[in-house]
C-alpha cells in the first residue's frame, strides 16, 4: 500500500485529489493536515478518516503517519515553502498546480526533491481531461501534422464562486470573502494569471512536443480595488509562429456546468489540419487535409493508470518510472518560464525575451 498524506487545505482542489486516493485500491490516507480544522472538515466525514488521523502541525503529522506520498495544496506563493519541509522527510510530492510563483521557487523546488532522490509531480487538472488526452493522442499519430499554434482560453466564474467537488457558493460568500481570501492576494500569489496561465503554458508545451519561445508580451487588466489580475492575455512567439493564453476570472459560466462563450479550452493548428479540444466535453473537433469538413471525434477515457494524478504516480511509484507529460517539471518548468515572462511583459508594459 502506497501511504499518502494531504497537507494543507488552501486550494479546494484537495478534496478531488483526496476522492482520488480514497478510491485506488493501493492507497491508504493516513493522515490530513491543516492548520485550520475546520478545512478538513468535509473531508474527515466524506473519507471517514479518524481522529488519530488528523493533524493541525505539518511536521507531526510526517513523523507519526509515515508517508509514502504528500498531496501539498497551500496556496500558490507558499509551494516552495512546502517542498522545503516536506523534502527532508523523504517522501514523493504531488503539488496541486500552479507550478509556483517564479521560476527561481520552481527551480528550488526540483532540486529539494532531487536531493531528497524522491519524486516531484505538479498536478495540472486539465492533462486528464479525456479531449485533452485525445488532442495530444492525434497528434502524436501525425494527423494534424507540426503543431504550429496553440490557442488557450481558460478560468471560470471566479474561485470563491466553487468549493471541492465544484460545490456553488453564493454572490454573499464572494462578496464577503474576495478582501480576505488568498486568491486576491498578491503577496500570496493569487490573480487569475498566475491559477491559469500555468495550465496554457504547460499543456501548450505538451502539444508542442516541448517547445520553448522566444519571447513574450502580456496584458492583464487593471480592476479598481484588486490587488491582482482577472484577466490576463499572453502571446508567445515560437521559432514556428505565435500562441495566444488567455486567462479569466469572471466568464459568463462556468465551464463544468455550461461552456461560456468563447469556450474554455484548447485549439491546436497544425502544418496538416486542426483540432478543437475543449474542457469537460465528450468529444473533439477534428479538420484536416484530406477532411477539411470539421468532425467530431469521441474524446475517448484513458485507462488506468492514466485516469487521474493518483493513479498515475502510484504507477511511477511502484515502478520506478519517472514522470512525463504536464506533470514532470521539466515540461511543467518550460511553463514556469512562459509565466514568469509574461509577468515581467505585464508589469513593464512591453514584449520580453524568455527568461532563462
Amino acid at each position: 500500500m502506497i501511504r499518502v498524506v494531504a497537507i494543507n487545505f488552501d486550494h479546494m482542489h484537495m478534496g478531488d485529489n483526496l476522492r482520488f486516493a480514497h478510491d485506488h485500491p493501493e492507497v491508504e490516507i493516513v493522515g490530513l493536515c491543516d492548520e485550520k480544522p475546520d478545512r478538513m472538515e468535509s473531508a474527515i466525514t466524506t473519507f471517514g478518516i479518524p481522529a488519530d488521523r488528523v493533524f493541525t502541525d505539518w511536521r507531526t503529522c510526517l513523523e507519526t503517519a509515515r508517508p509514502d506520498l504528500a498531496i501539498l495544496c497551500p496556496a500558490t506563493g507558499l509551494h516552495a515553502e512546502y517542498v522545503r519541509r516536506v523534502a527532508p522527510f523523504g517522501v514523493h510530492v504531488m503539488m496541486e498546480k500552479p507550478f509556483a510563483t517564479s521560476l527561481a521557487e520552481a527551480d528550488e523546488m526540483i532540486r529539494l526533491m532531487k536531493d531528497a532522490g524522491k519524486t516531484l509531480a505538479i498536478n495540472w487538472p486539465l492533462a486528464w481531461y479525456p479531449p485533452h488526452v485525445t488532442a495530444k493522442r492525434l497528434i502524436d499519430e501525425g494527423t494534424i501534422g507540426a503543431v504550429r499554434e496553440v490557442r488557450y482560453y481558460d478560468g471560470n466564474r471566479g474561485p470563491l464562486w466553487h468549493l471541492a467537488d465544484k460545490i456553488e457558493t453564493t454572490p454573499e460568500f464572494v462578496a464577503q470573502e474576495k478582501a480576505k481570501s488568498w486568491w486576491y492576494s498578491k503577496e500570496h500569489g493569487g490573480g487569475s494569471l498566475l491559477d491559469y496561465l500555468g495550465y496554457g503554458t504547460t499543456l501548450g508545451t505538451w502539444f508542442l512536443g516541448g517547445a520553448v519561445p522566444t519571447e513574450v508580451t502580456c496584458v492583464t487588466d487593471d480592476s479598481p480595488g484588486l490587488e491582482v489580475d482577472e484577466h490576463s492575455i499572453t502571446i508567445a512567439r515560437y521559432a514556428t509562429g505565435l500562441a495566444k493564453f488567455e486567462t479569466r476570472w469572471g466568464t459568463f459560466s462556468d465551464p463544468w456546468t455550461h461552456q461560456p462563450q468563447p469556450r474554455c479550452g484548447f485549439v491546436l493548428v497544425g502544418t496538416h489540419g486542426t483540432i478543437s479540444s475543449y474542457d469537460y466535453e465528450d468529444t473533439v473537433q477534428l479538420q484536416t487535409r484530406d477532411h477539411p469538413e470539421v468532425r467530431s471525434l469521441p474524446a475517448v477515457v484513458p485507462e488506468p493508470p492514466h485516469q487521474d494524478p493518483i493513479q498515475y504516480l502510484v504507477e511511477c511509484i511502484r515502478t520506478g518510472a519517472r514522470v512525463a507529460g504536464p506533470l514532470s517539471p521539466v515540461v511543467a518548468r518550460v511553463g514556469q518560464q512562459i509565466v514568469d515572462s509574461a509577468l515581467l511583459s505585464a508589469r513593464e508594459r512591453r514584449t520580453v525575451a524568455l527568461l532563462p
